[in-house]
C-alpha cells in the first residue's frame, strides 16, 4: 500500500478513537471532538510519519500495524505542537495550512484541550499495541516520550525561546530535530531493529528541515506558505538566517542533507532511503523567494 494511504487510514482510525465516535450520541463533548479532526486536517506534507514508515520498510516492516501506530503517534504529537505554538501565549498566529488557527476557529480553551488530547491519543495508540508487541511498544513509548518532553524534546525546544542566551544548534535539535530522530528511531524499532544507529539520520534531516524553515520564514510571503511569515524576527527567536545569513544558511542546509545520506545505516532498503532523502532535499531547498 502507498505510504500516504497507510498514514491516512491509520490517522482516521486513531482520531476516530480519540473522538469517541463509538460512544452513544451526546455522551462526548462534540466541539472538542470536532477540534481534534480540525487539528489534523488537511494533513500537510506529513513528512515525519512518512520517514517513520520509510525506515520501517527499509528494515523489513515485519509488523506493519505497529509501524502505522508509530507513524500516526508522531503526527499527532506534531499536530498538537502546532496547535499549541499558534496560541496567543506563543506565536499568536491567525492561520495555519491555509485556514484559521484552531484557537480562532474553536476558542483558546478548546485549542489547549485539543492539543492535550492529541498528545494523550498518541501514547494511547502505541500502548494499544502492547498485547501483541510488548517489548517494541514499550520502546516506542519511551522514544516518543523522550523526544516530546524535557530535557531534549520539542517541549524543551519551545522552552529555549524563554531563555536569555540560546545555543542555536541545541535549540534546533530540540524544537525540530527531536521528532525527526523519533521518526527514524521509531521506524526502526517498529520493524525490530535497534534505535541508536538511526539517531544521526533523524538529527541531520531535522536540522536541515529547521534551517529550510528559517529560510522560508525570512524569504517567503504568507500566501506562499499558508502560514504567517517573519515570525522569527517578530518574536526575536534564534534563526539560522539571523546567525549565518541567507547564503550561510543555504550552505548549512546542503551540508546537513549531504550528511544525512551518508549516515543511513546498512539495511535492506538503504538505496530507497537515500532516494527519499534526495527527494526531500529538492523539496526543502528554497527556490526564488516571493519577497526580498
Amino acid at each position: 500500500m502507498d505510504l500516504g494511504l497507510r498514514i491516512d487510514k491509520a490517522m482516521t482510525a486513531a482520531i476516530s478513537q480519540a473522538q469517541g465516535t463509538s460512544e452513544p450520541a451526546g455522551t462526548v463533548p462534540g466541539r472538542l471532538a470536532a477540534a481534534l479532526n480540525y487539528a489534523v486536517t488537511p494533513g500537510g506534507a506529513r513528512i515525519r510519519p512518512t520517514i517513520c514508515l520509510s525506515v520501517a520498510r527499509a528494515c523489513g516492516d515485519d509488523a506493519p500495524d505497529l509501524a502505522d501506530r508509530a507513524a500516526v503517534a508522531l503526527e499527532m504529537i506534531h499536530c498538537a505542537s502546532l496547535v499549541h505554538d499558534d496560541l496567543p501565549c506563543f506565536d499568536d498566529a491567525s492561520f495555519r495550512r491555509g485556514k484559521p488557527t484552531l484557537h480562532l476557529a474553536f476558542s483558546e480553551p478548546l485549542a489547549v484541550l485539543a492539543g492535550d488530547s492529541l498528545i494523550i491519543a498518541a501514547f494511547e495508540a502505541l500502548a494499544a499495541a502492547g498485547p501483541h508487541h510488548a517489548t517494541r511498544a514499550l520502546l516506542l513509548l519511551q522514544l516518543l516520550g523522550r523526544h516530546t518532553g524535557m530535557p531534549h524534546g520539542i517541549c524543551a525546544g519551545q522552552g529555549w525561546e524563554s531563555e536569555a542566551q540560546v545555543d542555536l544548534r541545541a535549540y534546533h535539535r530540540s524544537k525540530t530535530a527531536a521528532l525527526f530522530v523519533a521518526a527514524t528511531q521509531m521506524g526502526a524499532v517498529a520493524a525490530g531493529h535497534e534505535a541508536q544507529p538511526w539517531a544521526e539520520l533523524g538529527a541531520r534531516i531535522g536540522e536541515a528541515f529547521q534551517v529550510a524553515d528559517d529560510l522560508r520564514d525570512a524569504l517567503y510571503d504568507a500566501q506562499t506558505l499558508g502560514k504567517p511569515t517573519g515570525q522569527d524576527k517578530a518574536h526575536g527567536r534564534p534563526s539560522a538566517v539571523e546567525e549565518l545569513g541567507v547564503d550561510g544558511a543555504i550552505r548549512r542546509l546542503k551540508d546537513c542533507l549531504g550528511g544525512a545520506i551518508a549516515s543511513i545505516p546498512s539495511c535492506p532498503g538503504e538505496a530507497g532511503l537515500a532516494q527519499m532523502v534526495r527527494l526531500y532535499a529538492d523539496r526543502m531547498t528554497p527556490s526564488l523567494p516571493a519577497k526580498a
